[in-house]
């Protein structure tokens, strides 16, 4: 049992801790390995192009989650897991920010808990906070029915739903919220970032740097990604197999696209 007072340092993913996103670097894989056609590639590149440009604002990402949603549906898990996995490891590794793996090792020796917070797909997620030595993760979590996903959402770990894991977390871990810390790039997390004491804004989209500026909140540059095995030495290049979250989100779309020409050449074979 965690005695009261304990502190925890919360973590968004995408652009916090890692670089820009990962569905970019997805693509190239995919495509050596004939997952997706160069279509599809150039199609993952344009949606991840698009959601750079507009922010993840709450419209933005709540199209998304739909897309993805539907998207998924009838996926076979199983055989995304395999596909990825063999490549994962190699694409997220390299984009950790250096300030990132740096500021989560102070934390740590600070005897502070560090908890991943992500709309990123706990399948994802969770590797990832291992990889990092992180304490806990909570992500999106898709339905699984008879090894496939269902297309229906169980939790999304988005918006206020995070500042709720927080305060979840805080209850059943005895974390003293006042003291405790969270660092996001998103305007969508200023729930969470609200329900600590010790809120940073990390490369802030216009609406957080804007508040963070009104409230006195600091503002961190985070630009030096950095391969985290050589910032991390303890930590091994466990598998790390695809989420399904906003993060991912044309990773995704390029990666069904390929399952499902994969599908259509077998039938017509």
């Amino acid at each position: 049992m965690e005695s009261a007072g304990a502190v925890a340092a919360f973590f968004d993913l995408d652009k916090t801790i890692i670089a820009s996103s990962s569905a970019l670097a997805f693509s190239k894989p995919l495509l050596r390995q004939g997952l997706i056609n160069r279509r599809a590639a150039l199609r993952s590149a344009y949606a991840q192009l698009m959601f750079s440009l507009a922010g993840a604002d709450e419209q933005t990402t709540e199209r998304l989650r739909a897309q993805i949603s539907a998207l998924c549906a009838g996926w076979d898990v199983a055989q995304v897991r395999a596909v990825v996995e063999e490549t994962l490891h190699d694409v997220v590794d390299p984009l950790v920010y250096a300030e990132a793996a740096e500021l989560i090792e102070k934390h740590k020796a600070d005897g502070h808990d560090v908890i991943i917070l992500s709309a990123t797909g706990q399948e994802v997620v969770a590797p990832v906070a291992d990889m990092l030595g992180a304490t806990h993760a909570v992500a999106t979590r898709m339905e699984i029915v008879d090894g496939r996903y269902s297309g229906e959402v169980e939790f999304y770990c988005y918006g206020q739903e995070k500042a709720n894991a927080a305060r979840k977390l805080a209850a059943e871990r005895g974390y003293d919220l006042d003291t405790c810390f969270a660092y996001s790039d998103s305007s969508t997390d200023i729930p969470l970032l609200e329900t600590v004491g010790n809120p940073f804004a990390v490369n802030p989209d216009k609406l957080l740097r804007k508040v963070a500026t009104e409230r006195g909140w600091p503002i961190l540059t985070f630009s030096r990604p950095v391969t985290l095995r050589s910032r991390i030495p303890q930590s091994t290049a466990a598998a790390v197999v695809l989420g399904v979250g906003v993060g991912a989100a044309a990773a995704v779309g390029a990666t069904w696209y390929g399952v499902r020409r994969r599908k259509r050449e077998n039938r017509n074979g």
